[in-house]
């Protein structure tokens, strides 16, 4: 059977372009069958990568069947994978987020976690010198995520082997960092066209706090007044989002890549006791800055208190 092979719901930059990746790996290095997918729409910051580089967008898949082998990118959270995923035959994780817990697995299998900004370096460093091998628009996957997810350096994640990577790759396909990096934000920026509901789940994960569960939304762009602009009409849908989703409360982070801060929507007391237990913030209105807070995996869940 062929392995399938696929990140997280609500897919970003690194798990559209980190399943792309490992399933050629696997197909034209290993000799594995492989093929990737998608648990969702990709963003429009990787429907631009797809694009730059020439990359057929990968199936969208509901749910895995059972004993369908499969191996798991940028995520090892049962929340943020399909319903059936213990019944399919996991073979692989490869991931840079903190161990959840809750997989089962049919026996041994390869595992690899490093607490580096992006899925796709610990790739790189994997396929080794087989990725000479790699066409372009593979190694521009792998650049892409990897811009993507340091938010070109800027974000806290990022570590000196990411870097490094991201340099020799851009090296490799005459890629000038500034320039690209800018391309891609600017598509990123570029939510006009979603509802407010698919803006709060664009880029979004489940946590719990002492028994609250919140949806934890980020939205990373250069134009920070687009969203913010709709910020009444967000906060109300948030309600909605948050009853259909089964959470209590839905939280907007709104990440200004360039002056590197972060707006926090706040439609009610909770949200503010959370902004100033969790951030030290004092709120005053609907909305608070949050200056250097960039990370939803190292600054803000880490962080958060109700």
């Amino acid at each position: 059977m062929t392995t399938q092979v696929f990140g997280h719901k609500s897919p970003d930059t690194d798990s559209t372009g980190s399943p792309i990746i490992w399933a050629w790996y696997l197909s034209e290095i290993k000799g594995e069958a492989a093929s990737p997918v998608l648990l969702g729409e990709p963003n429009t910051e990787a429907a631009f990568m797809l694009e730059h580089w020439g990359l057929e967008k990968p199936a969208i898949i509901a749910d895995v069947e059972d004993g369908a082998p499969v191996v798991i990118v940028d995520t090892n959270n049962p929340a943020e994978l399909p319903a059936n995923i213990n019944n399919a035959d996991i073979r692989g994780i490869i991931d840079h987020h903190k161990l959840v817990g809750g997989l089962e697995t049919k026996g041994p299998i390869d595992i690899r976690i490093e607490p580096l900004a992006c899925t796709a370096t610990i790739m790189w460093k994997m396929i080794g010198k087989d990725l000479a091998q790699a066409p372009k628009a593979i190694k521009g996957a792998m650049l892409t995520c990897i811009l993507s997810d340091t938010m070109e350096f800027r974000s806290p994640t990022t570590t000196q082997e990411d870097k490094a990577v991201a340099h020799a790759l851009a090296e490799d396909l005459g890629v000038d960092i500034p320039e690209y990096a800018a391309q891609m934000f600017a598509a990123k920026s570029d939510v006009s066209a979603f509802s407010d509901a698919e803006l709060l789940r664009m880029d979004s994960k489940e946590y719990a706090v002492d028994g609250t569960k919140f949806r934890v939304s980020v939205l990373e762009t250069t134009s920070p007044e687009i969203p913010l602009d709709r910020k009444d009409s967000l906060m109300a849908t948030m309600v909605d989002v948050a009853k259909e989703d089964g959470v209590d409360q839905v939280l907007l982070f709104v990440i200004d890549i360039l002056k590197e801060e972060a707006t926090l929507l706040v439609p009610n007391d909770l949200v503010k006791t959370v902004a100033e237990k969790s951030f030290d913030a004092t709120v005053t209105g609907d909305t608070v800055v949050l200056p250097g807070l960039m990370s939803r995996k190292k600054q803000i869940i880490p962080n958060l208190k109700v």
